[in-house]
């Protein structure tokens, strides 16, 4: 549409007949590019930034060490505990480790007591002594 209001007939005949259209620069020049070796400063320096990342490190491994301290005064703690009441508590195991004794020799006697020459509780082997497995009762933990 444009070529006919342009020419008076429709169809490019010869691209001599258009317009010559230039690049050119705007009135009054491009601006000036700034070429320069030092640029403004942007952001911290790296000194900057690795001893920042330094402090924040040595803070962490301040908070490990205080952590480590904490758990380890928490397990002397725990341990210093359990030293005082094991005596306690391996006395009252003793006692129950006896009544089951007691308990199971009964039972031995009554099934046994038709067998002549049979001491009910008397050890059947000749092993050295073990502590007792502990399925019968649980001991629990401190």
């Amino acid at each position: 549409m444009t070529e006919f209001l342009k020419r008076g007939h429709p169809g490019l005949v010869s691209i001599k007949n258009l317009p010559i259209l230039q690049d050119a620069p705007p009135p009054g020049g491009f601006p000036s590019i700034r070429i320069e070796r030092r640029l403004p400063n942007t952001g911290p320096t790296g000194v900057a930034i690795f001893g920042i990342a330094a402090a924040v490190m040595g803070y962490g491994f301040f908070q490990l060490s205080q952590q480590k301290d904490d758990k380890k005064c928490q397990a002397d703690e725990i341990f210093t505990v359990r030293t005082i009441v094991h005596p306690i508590l391996q006395a009252e195991w003793d006692l129950r480790y006896l009544e089951h004794k007691r308990k199971e020799a009964e039972k031995e006697a009554e099934i046994m007591k038709n067998v002549p020459g049979w001491v009910a509780g008397e050890a059947t082997t000749k092993h050295r002594w073990l502590p007792p497995i502990e399925s019968w009762a649980k001991r629990s933990l401190i």
